[in-house]
């Protein structure tokens, strides 16, 4: 038997008020796990930081890249900062100093005598280099270093003979010589190269590039490390100070012994046995480059003394 209509009317009004009672609690039952799935995604976004690593080569350096051993820094770093990315770029310097005009440079910057306009952005390290000081405090500290030699064909250093000093890059080879009382011509790196293996010059004041050179070629040289001046070093600043901890921890990799027994894949050396040896502040100018580059060859040394630093 069918209920009647009011009968029916009834027991909807009935159905509909229970139904109003129970809905907000469905709502918020889909609603809350929604929200939460909404932040824990928010919260793993917001974990992520992503780091700049520009590498810039301001001198020659031993053999491979300097930019793909940072990507394996960047690579061990990740792994002990779960969320961090390092991404690692190669730059020249005319690219990087085009970039800064445009408002854009690094959180970390890996660099050489040479590439002063970075200066201002460095942030202070807890490190100490003469090479990196600025204002007081430490604001780039050296990674990997090369260093100057004198090569010989025989075993004889004392013979006369015409030497070449090796240039590359914005290293100062002229105040090497100078300051190791060699005397010699100031040319390009692999036009003296070649010339020192062709016999047209006896003697050759070159760098860790002509080690590898040499062995690459399977040439027997001897030499004579130069050790009283080098500005070989190719240094690690910080630029972030929103992920400054992000930034130290790949420097610690960076330095860490781990990473220095692996220089040699690329031709260079770690920093150490520098004691003694005077360099040149990585924020000189170009202009004060050239000038100590000038007084080098002509100039009085207690006048470049000033312009130097001891390690």
């Amino acid at each position: 038997m069918k209920p009647s209509a009011a009968a029916y009317n009834s027991e909807m009004k009935k159905f509909q008020r229970a139904l109003l009672r129970i809905v907000p609690y469905v709502v918020v039952a889909a609603i809350v796990p929604a929200l939460f799935l909404l932040r824990g995604n928010a919260e793993k976004e917001a974990e992520k930081r992503v780091l700049s690593v520009w590498n810039v080569d301001t001198f020659e350096g031993g053999k491979g890249s300097r930019a793909s051993f940072l990507k394996q820094v960047a690579r061990e770093a990740e792994r002990e900062r779960k969320g961090v990315y390092f991404l690692v770029a190669s730059y020249t310097a005319e690219g990087a100093r085009a970039a800064l005009a445009e408002g854009n440079y690094p959180d970390i910057l890996s660099f050489g005598v040479g590439l002063s306009d970075f200066a201002e952005y460095s942030k202070p390290l807890p490190y100490a280099f003469a090479g990196g000081e600025l204002g007081g405090s430490c604001r780039a500290v050296p990674w990997c270093m090369g260093g100057y030699r004198l090569f010989s064909l025989d075993e004889e250093f004392s013979a006369e003979g015409e030497t070449a000093l090796s240039s590359g890059g914005s290293n100062l080879c002229s105040l090497a010589a100078r300051l190791s009382s060699v005397e010699g011509t100031e040319t390009e790196s692999v036009e003296a190269y070649t010339g020192f293996l062709s016999g047209k010059y006896r003697y050759l004041l070159g760098t860790q590039r002509d080690v590898a050179r040499f062995r690459a070629r399977g040439v027997t040289v001897y030499e004579k490390p130069l050790p009283a001046y080098n500005d070989l070093f190719q240094y690690l600043s910080v630029l972030t100070e929103k992920y400054r901890e992000d930034a130290l921890a790949f420097a610690q990799i960076l330095l860490s012994e781990k990473f220095a027994r692996k220089l040699s894949e690329i031709g260079m050396e770690p920093v150490e046995g520098t004691e003694g040896t005077r360099t040149v502040s990585v924020f000189t100018d170009d202009g004060s480059l050239r000038s100590l580059g000038d007084l080098a060859k002509t100039g009085d040394l207690k006048i470049l003394d000033k312009y130097l630093k001891s390690i």
